[in-house]
């Protein structure tokens, strides 16, 4: 019997956002809850599988970890685009790569990204946490109003031009600048364009909306970050790896800056990570995207495309097999 791994299910949701009993009726369904922690650890989890159903940005699988895949028949994706999943690498290999969509939007991550935002300014975390140990206020630290601070947007794309629109909203001044960004592009996505140098300098909250590359690893690093104001806020939404993960703690512990961060370097994060125990931050584990509406569509859509593939018409070709 076919089977088939429902992979990376770590909020154990995927049974309960979609209907399986017709792909349950044709193979044996899987579903794998717990981050592999190596390449040796998936290899030996997934080499008996003819089809994946993975979610995107969790388990790596470069082409060492496809080529101790003798099984693998299919893989499906959530959304298009995948850096640490060697995809033409499977293709060559003979295997056929779908994906789903519901996640091009943008809503649900630079709607987070807002959330974050206004946590961190006004101490919500610390707040909740003095609350229900019984300290009503004392303790607590007040927050900042955003009403005419100035929010600094790296990146001007479709989550950029969202949060610039919230920000806007709130009554704040809106800059940004990206490496590609013009003036007039700048204007037409509702922000006014200046210089890297100049947006980390003058903005009271800063946040993240680029696409992870070779170009942009490393973006924020020790120097921009000591050029933020005192009191600053750094969103990141985007990737980990945007940021001097080092620089960004040693910061953080000198009590200069605040962080408000929804993806990392490591991912999961391991017990004992010295984010876990920073001050001045508030973090979440990379939700962006992942709203019940967006599951709903992913985890339903996964399901047509592994019984197109069954059926021997494949639907949603990202990597037809080579």
């Amino acid at each position: 019997m076919t089977k088939i791994c429902v992979l990376d299910d770590w909020q154990e949701i995927a049974r309960a956002s979609a209907d399986w009993s017709a792909l349950e009726q044709r193979a044996d369904v899987v579903f794998i809850s717990r981050p592999l922690q190596s390449e040796d650890e998936a290899a030996a989890v997934l080499q008996d599988f003819d089809m994946i159903l993975a979610m995107r940005e969790r388990t790596a699988f470069p082409a060492s970890l496809v080529g101790r895949l003798p099984r693998l028949k299919m893989f499906n994706l959530t959304g298009k685009r995948a850096p640490s999943i060697d995809l033409a690498g499977m293709a060559r290999n003979g295997v056929t790569v779908c994906y789903t969509t519901g996640g091009e939007s943008g809503a649900a991550t630079a709607e987070l990204a807002l959330a974050l935002m206004l946590a961190a300014a006004r101490n919500i975390p610390s707040a909740e946490r003095a609350l229900r140990a019984g300290r009503f206020q004392r303790g607590t630290v007040p927050g900042i109003k955003l009403s005419g601070k100035v929010l600094g947007l790296m990146g001007l794309g479709r989550l950029g031009q969202r949060m610039a629109s919230y920000g806007a909203a709130l009554g704040m001044n809106v800059i940004a600048w990206s490496q590609n960004l013009t003036p007039e592009a700048a204007s037409a996505g509702g922000a006014t364009y200046v210089s890297k140098q100049e947006l980390l300098a003058q903005s009271d909250v800063v946040s993240l909306h680029l696409v992870l590359s070779e170009r942009t690893r490393g973006i924020i690093g020790a120097g921009d970050l000591a050029r933020m104001k005192a009191g600053a806020i750094l969103v990141n939404t985007s990737r980990g790896p945007l940021i001097d993960e080092a620089a960004l703690i040693g910061e953080l512990h000198r009590g200069r800056i605040f962080a408000a961060l929804d993806v990392y370097g490591q991912e999961p994060l391991p017990p004992g990570h010295p984010l876990l125990d920073a001050p001045n931050t508030v973090l979440t584990p990379h939700l962006g995207y992942g709203s019940a509406e967006t599951f709903r569509t992913f985890y339903q859509q996964s399901i047509e495309n592994a019984l197109a593939f069954l059926e021997g018409a494949p639907i949603r070709l990202l990597y037809p097999r080579a």
